[in-house]
């Protein structure tokens, strides 16, 4: 009699098994989650905790040395304080919107003629001339700070040399002072840093507007030239309307970081803000608060009082040169 046979079901050679392949399936679908992991587990340690963190501590009267158990809730009252009591808040403010303005606008007064001259006249050069103008913003704001301070000293800066040989210059000579300036008395001491940022930041502006420049098409230019426009014009008429969009976008960064001033101010004055405090900004004013009064709930309040500000004048910017909506 014929042997029964049994119904077998005969996995092919080399393929997988089907509970394999569902673990192979799960992982795949996790694995992307895996990989981007890293950035979301840093980015909640060091940035959105910190963030929320100071949030919290605005409210409260804290000194860390005593723990968080001497956290005490005071709501509303360091912003009170810092808004109607706080003279060196207001101080450090109008500091840091003087020399955001003094040294900001003539960053873009600069750079945007700069960069059509550079686009111009500049053939096969034009890159090492761009990443000559750059090397200011790539190198260390401390360096910088430190070759400033020597070269406008007073007795034997190299600012004030160059200006007593101009007095001395024949029909333009009063033009200029025959003494030294001592650049650390108040008035002077905005001037200072006002230069030294702007001479950091105008070759990342010019690179920026450069970068936009390239990417207008050339049919406008010589349509321009055809109809007997000259550079100027073609500046005026053709260049700046197609510039709007990265204006506007280097004008943000510029208030954004100017107003958030620190490093330069902070070096030049030797962190104390120079006589009468004529250097110090609010960034440096939060700074003292929090490590040199220990006030962290205070400091946490001019952090946030600083960055509404930043955002009135962002939103400002973004209303003056913002895409119109139809």
């Amino acid at each position: 009699m014929p042997k029964s046979t049994v119904p077998t079901t005969t996995t092919p050679l080399g393929a997988a098994q089907p509970g394999v392949r569902k673990r192979r399936r799960s992982f795949r679908d996790i694995a992307p989650y895996v990989f981007i992991s890293p950035f979301f587990i840093l980015f909640l340690v060091f940035g959105l905790f910190p963030l929320l963190f100071s949030i919290y501590m605005s409210f409260h009267r804290w000194e860390p040395a005593a723990g968080l158990d001497a956290m005490q809730w005071v709501g509303l009252e360091n912003y009170v304080y810092v808004i109607t009591s706080d003279d060196w808040f207001r101080k450090s403010l109008y500091n840091t919107v003087w020399m955001a303005v003094v040294s900001g606008v003539p960053q873009h007064a600069v750079a945007l003629p700069l960069a059509f001259f550079l686009h111009t006249a500049f053939g096969r050069w034009r890159n090492a001339v761009v990443g000559a103008y750059f090397l200011p913003f790539i190198t260390s704001t401390v360096a910088i700070s430190l070759v400033f301070s020597s070269l406008f000293s007073r007795d034997y800066g190299v600012v004030n040399a160059a200006l007593g040989a101009m007095s001395q210059v024949p029909v333009i000579g009063w033009l200029f002072p025959s003494q030294n300036i001592d650049w650390g008395q108040p008035y002077y001491t905005k001037w200072m840093i006002s230069f030294v940022v702007w001479w950091r930041y105008v070759g990342f502006n010019t690179v920026l507007y450069l970068s936009a420049i390239q990417t207008i098409p050339k049919d406008l230019f010589e349509a321009a030239t055809m109809d007997g426009a000259k550079a100027w014009q073609q500046f005026r008429y053709v260049t700046l309307p197609m510039l709007k969009p990265m204006i506007f976008f280097a004008v943000t960064l510029t208030i954004i970081g100017n107003l958030q001033l620190f490093e330069e101010p902070f070096i030049l004055t030797g962190g104390t803000g120079g006589l009468d405090q004529a250097g110090k900004t609010a960034a440096m004013h939060m700074y003292a608060t929090a490590f040199i009064d220990n006030d962290f709930g205070t400091a946490s309040s001019i952090a946030w009082l600083l960055f509404m500000v930043i955002a009135l004048v962002t939103w400002g910017n973004n209303r003056l040169l913002g895409e119109k909506k139809a």
